[in-house]
């Protein structure tokens, strides 16, 4: 059996690192088509295109579809075994359906370590080369467009901005409120305020520091003062996909300090989080389910099978993102709804094992 195991071994990481390649050329090639008339319209140079793009763009999307191509290489590779006979010839050999799936989990178990490390620490460096080429040659520029702003940033700190300029890091009407309980104890409101990229810190124009002590009063004016908040303008910079970009660590660090200042979005970066985790278990459940599907030798032919994968691939994915969109809306919990496919495909894979003659 252990020849048998290298045998299926060996078939099924090249069917589906064949079907890899095919499916990831033709998305190339479509999104190349969508997009060469932005290249042409902003310039955008050649090795950018290759390197910065291209380049991080090929992984990102292997990764992506990696569940679905793993469960299509699966119906493919025993779909075909089974129309030569040769799970039947296995099975009457003696060995049993479960130690039949041991090369395809063996298989795929690779495949699901490898997409976890992949898609928690090195696919998120090559989307911020790929992302930061979209926003520069792609989307039009960013400007940051939100009014009456309010900030928490540290346990009894709050801030308020009317309103702010990304081009020239610069805030207006700003406010720095200390709060002790239900009582105000310092307020500072400015003109506005700048950061000074070589400091690295604010600059504050035209203030007026109001301290606050029981029934006193101290009123403290002045022209400029530099001070350090935890605050920095990449909190106003554009945020297109930029949970795409966050290694494990980052996207945890991002999520606590969403949470701390209480904004909206933080589901975006959970749901995030979590479809890190069942991206593996995606790759076992759907492989598991592949087999049992096409071990049986069916008259319509490998052709029906294969695309009864497709269906049942897409279906997953549509599935998934369904509940996705549904969690982003706050109207599901994250976990939920990033395991539910995983789950529901679970029961489908059960039930698929109790009822399909093999």
């Amino acid at each position: 059996m252990k020849l048998l195991d290298g045998y299926i071994l060996k078939r099924f990481l090249q069917t589906y690192l064949f079907v890899v390649i095919v499916i990831v050329l033709v998305v190339v090639m479509i999104d190349y088509t969508e997009k060469v008339d932005n290249f042409h319209k902003t310039n955008a140079p050649a090795g950018e295109i290759l390197w910065n793009y291209y380049l991080n763009f090929i992984p990102y999307w292997a990764n992506y579809i990696s569940p679905l191509m793993v469960f299509i290489a699966t119906v493919f590779l025993t779909s075909r075994l089974a129309a030569r006979t040769e799970i039947i010839a296995i099975l009457s050999s003696g060995v049993s359906f479960v130690r039949l799936l041991f090369p395809y989990v063996l298989g795929a178990s690779v495949l699901a370590v490898l997409t976890y490390f992949m898609v928690n620490y090195i696919i998120p460096k090559a989307n911020k080369t790929r992302i930061a080429f979209e926003i520069k040659y792609i989307n039009e520029a960013y400007t940051y467009s939100h009014r009456n702003v309010h900030i928490k940033i540290a346990p009894n700190v709050y801030a308020y901005l009317e309103s702010y300029n990304n081009l020239s890091n610069t805030g207006y009407k700003f406010t720095l409120e200390r709060i002790e309980g239900n009582l105000l104890k310092q307020k500072l409101t400015a003109d506005r305020i700048e950061w000074d990229a070589k400091k690295k810190k604010w600059g504050v124009y035209d203030y007026t520091i109001r301290t606050i002590n029981g029934q006193e009063e101290l009123l403290t004016p002045g022209t400029r003062i530099d001070t350090t908040l935890h605050l920095k303008p990449d909190d106003f910079s554009s945020d297109f996909h930029l949970y795409e970009t966050l290694t494990r660590p980052e996207l945890n660090q991002r999520i606590d300090i969403l949470r701390s200042r209480g904004s909206d979005g933080v589901e975006t970066y959970l749901l995030e989080k979590y479809s890190r985790d069942t991206r593996p278990f995606a790759i076992l459940i759907l492989t598991v389910i592949g087999v049992i599907m096409s071990a049986r030798k069916s008259r319509r032919g490998v052709g029906w099978q294969v695309a009864l994968g497709f269906f049942l691939a897409f279906t997953y994915l549509l599935f998934f993102m369904l509940a996705k969109g549904i969690a982003e809306s706050g109207n599901l919990n994250p976990v939920l709804a990033v395991w539910l496919p995983n789950l529901i495909f679970t029961l489908i894979g059960v039930f698929l094992y109790n009822t399909i003659p093999r």
